[in-house]
């Protein structure tokens, strides 16, 4: 496809999205949330067995501490998404449910013992994650490099994805990071420009861009994956352009979820996107280029994750039996 014909095609689809999107809000919310946001409770035997190692092991998942809807799902086909670095975030960012304050003092053990776990649940492809800690000078970063390469090291053929914090965009906590040789990069962008400073006050839509930039001149042979939430009062023509701006970044994967209050203290809900409208999504963004697009009003960043690699073409070369998300 020539250039100009990619052009013509973006702004038709564009029109299309805008037709369907378009509007601030299409009617009043429900009093009760759609049909298809609906999930079972969770419980079962798998996940009683991984709630039983986390605190055997002492450590947090983000599956528990944002109350994601889909735990129950993950955790009963045994897996999960490890959060590093204690359960309290130094910022406060008004859609997140994870504690925030002054955290603890970091164990160094820690990366041993998600290692540890993840050997034990025989994963293929592990998740890792982490609070923001503004409080460490490199931000967390080696905490994370050292979490990478416990888990090469106990697990052969397990593929690690990081979903990092901004690091305040410092360039020497990305390059630790990256030198640890993750086989996906993850720092989601979470909004549109407009709303960063009710949504996320201590973050700057340009450093995402940056840190985006940064990534892939310290490793451009490493993935890079990002996620936005939908319903904090974006329009459509906001959020196609940030899917622009990512690509213009050259990110491989792009999530894209409904967001879903935790609380009457955090930031209302605009919306609710239907599944047929993240569908028109996933296509602008296929279109635009990106290698995987995962959209859905359940998705989260990190929900079907190993699915996500597979699909994007980036599967590594583990062969164990079950997979993070």
């Amino acid at each position: 496809m020539s250039a100009q014909a990619e052009i013509f095609w973006q702004h038709e689809m564009a029109e299309t999205l805008y037709q369907i999107l378009g509007r601030h809000r299409a009617e009043p919310l429900p009093e009760r949330k759609p049909s298809w946001l609906k999930v079972k409770a969770p419980g079962g035997p798998n996940y009683a067995r991984l709630r039983h190692l986390m605190r055997e092991l002492d450590l947090h998942t983000v599956c528990e501490e944002a109350h994601c809807p889909n735990v129950g799902e993950c955790w009963e086909h045994g897996t999960a998404t490890f959060m590093i670095l204690g359960d309290v975030c130094t910022r406060n960012c008004g859609y997140c449910a994870v504690a925030h304050g002054r955290p603890p003092k970091y164990d160094l053990s820690e990366p041993g013992r998600v290692a540890a776990a993840i050997a034990e649940m025989r994963l293929q492809h592990a998740v890792i994650t982490s609070v923001d800690r503004d409080d460490l000078p490199d931000f967390g970063a080696y905490i994370f490099a050292d979490t990478i390469r416990q888990i090469h090291d106990q697990v052969p053929g397990c593929s690690v994805e990081v979903l990092v914090p901004d690091f305040q965009g410092n360039v020497d906590s990305i390059r630790t990071v990256l030198d640890a040789r993750p086989e996906i990069y993850n720092h989601n962008t979470e909004t549109v420009p407009r709303l960063y400073k009710r949504a996320r006050p201590g973050g700057r839509y340009e450093r995402v861009m940056k840190i985006f930039r940064d990534a892939k001149t310290i490793a451009p042979d490493i993935p890079t994956k990002t996620g936005i939430i939908l319903g904090l009062g974006e329009t459509v023509e906001e959020v196609v352009a940030v899917m622009r701006d990512l690509r213009s970044v050259d990110v491989d994967i792009l999530t894209l979820g409904q967001y879903l209050r935790p609380s009457e203290d955090h930031l209302p809900l605009d919306r609710y996107y239907t599944p047929d409208e993240f569908r028109e999504l996933a296509r602008t963004g296929r279109g635009m280029g990106f290698r995987h697009v995962e959209a859905g009003p359940l998705v989260r960043s990190s929900y079907h994750a190993w699915e996500q690699v597979s699909a994007a073409g980036l599967a590594g070369t583990g062969n164990r039996e079950t997979e993070a998300a």
